[in-house]
């Protein structure tokens, strides 16, 4: 009896488990499937939505991702690495080394690879944004990242120093390029890509010098310089709105819509700044300003002397080619015997700008435009300017774009010929002695001639004494590329000892000579 009655409570109580774990089953299941529907519903909100639901208070956790990951796309790039690294290497040597003549910085007489090697380890693609833009365009934003083993030894000389083996070491990249392909209707469907570096987030480029055989401290300031070179040149011929145009499918195309074009105008007057800090032990500082937008077309005004509330009331005009992503950049410096000191950088970003409306503006002087790295965040005084933006109409966008590209051919020649050492060095270069007895780097006034040297001459530029022609036309090339505009007189002299901004910018030379 014992026996029949266990063997009844044990199969009654296996059932009512049994039961029991079904049912706890079955009420999970339809809690996650409500679930799945909610979070499936959640999913197809977008950010205007979940606004509706919660207000401005939106989970900080909340994310709206745009990049899709590409993890096969990584595994195709890593075994195709050693032969795109190739390629790559002489691409790279080909197309940057003459990048770093042309951007060459004061001081540094040559600049070139003596190894070039990208190493083993292949860049990751975190994620790409396909969208369509444009009609007939398709538009790829590419995240991209790499933390390689590259070997990169630059072989740098100087003045009165032999060549200096720098080797680039710790090499890290963080990067959006953005690649936009012209579609067409014939075979490969793709008749052009256009590429380049977005603006937004800043190209990043980390890396150590290291002096081969040698120490840094040979060339004074080696590390700024190549850091400075790096920068410029990736700001001013890869991040867009600059771009790279390469055609494809192997017939001849108009690319001329896919290439950068100005697109307007900003004439700046740089009126005065205040409270400037003090770089000197003795009396105070020599301040000047050099504004641009492209660092290729550096501007630059006359310097006070021992003055920290300089009045200047200087107009320039720089060219723009993007309103939406480029700014007006204006650095205060103090002028020195060796090397002029940094006061203060302050950035105007263009879209702030109001086409026909003039603006006055008081910027405040920053040590640095990225803060993140900076220890000293004191006041370093504020600058006053005036800015006017002004529209190209498609007409005065062709001629901007050839007085451009002459300006560039002129600043060539004065290359070649000697007077300047790169072309950075008649950008940004003041109105001094290049080499010896060499003349002024002045602003050509009458006819739209650019002079050069002490010679003054109707029509012809003149080089050291007067010897030898290098060609006229800065001035008439400097109507778009940041000439000064502040004669107010039909007077040639008056003219003549009023301009003190040029398209190579000139530190008051002409007024000097006179």
């Amino acid at each position: 009896m014992g026996l029949i009655s266990g063997l009844v409570l044990g199969i009654s109580f296996g059932i009512a488990l049994m039961a029991g774990w079904n049912y706890m089953m079955r009420y999970r299941n339809n809690k996650r499937g409500s679930k799945a529907v909610d979070i499936k519903l959640l999913s197809g909100l977008n950010r205007d939505d979940l606004k509706k639901l919660c207000g401005e208070s939106i989970p900080e956790w909340i994310s709206f991702p745009v990049y899709e990951q590409v993890k096969w796309l990584n595994k195709l790039l890593s075994k195709l690495w050693p032969y795109v690294a190739d390629a790559a290497e002489v691409l790279i040597k080909e197309s940057v080394e003459p990048l770093l003549e042309e951007y060459r910085p004061p001081g540094i007489t040559s600049m070139k690879f003596k190894k070039l090697s990208l190493g083993t380890v292949a860049p990751k693609i975190e994620g790409i944004r396909v969208q369509s833009l444009k009609k007939g365009q398709i538009t790829m934003d590419i995240d991209l990242r790499w933390g390689g083993d590259p070997s990169i030894i630059l072989g740098v000389e100087a003045a009165f120093v032999a060549s200096l083996p720098i080797q680039l070491k710790d090499l890290k990249v963080f990067t959006v390029i953005r690649a936009i392909f012209q579609l067409s209707e014939e075979i490969p469907c793709i008749s052009a890509v256009v590429v380049a570096l977005l603006a937004e987030p800043k190209p990043r480029i980390d890396y150590t010098l290291k002096a081969v055989g040698g120490s840094l401290t040979a060339i004074p300031g080696l590390s700024d310089m190549i850091d400075d070179t790096v920068n410029t040149i990736v700001t001013d011929m890869l991040q867009w709105p600059h771009r790279i145009v390469v055609p494809l499918g192997g017939v001849p195309i108009d690319t001329s819509e896919l290439e950068l074009k100005p697109v307007g105008k900003v004439t700046v007057t740089v009126v005065k700044a205040t409270a400037l800090k003090n770089m000197e032990m003795i009396g105070k500082s020599d301040p000047y300003v050099v504004l641009y937008i492209r660092p290729l077309f550096k501007v630059k005004t006359k310097v006070v002397d021992n003055n920290l509330n300089p009045v200047w009331d200087q107009t320039f005009e720089v060219i723009a080619e993007d309103k939406e992503t480029q700014a007006l950049i204006l650095e205060v410096f103090d002028k020195d015997i060796s090397q002029d000191k940094l006061l203060g950088i302050a950035k105007l970003p263009l879209i702030e700008l109001e086409a026909g409306k003039s603006k006055e503006c008081v910027l405040q002087l920053l040590p640095a435009l990225d803060m993140l790295k900076i220890k000293d965040k004191k006041d370093r005084g504020s600058l006053t300017i005036q800015v006017l933006y002004y529209e190209f109409n498609k007409e005065e966008q062709l001629a901007a774009l050839e007085e451009e590209k002459k300006i560039l051919e002129e600043r060539k020649k004065l290359k070649e010929a000697g007077v300047i050492g790169s072309t950075m060095d008649a950008l940004d270069g003041a109105a001094s002695i290049v080499g010896s007895g060499a003349g002024l780097v002045g602003t050509g006034i009458g006819a739209g001639v650019g002079l050069v040297g002490t010679g003054i001459g109707a029509g012809a530029g003149m080089v050291g004494s007067g010897i030898g022609a290098v060609g006229s036309g800065l001035s008439k090339a400097g109507k778009f590329m940041g000439r000064s505009i502040t004669g107010k007189s039909s007077s040639s002299s008056k003219n003549i000892k009023s301009t003190v901004g040029s398209s190579t910018p000139v530190d008051n030379g002409v007024e000097k000579a006179t």
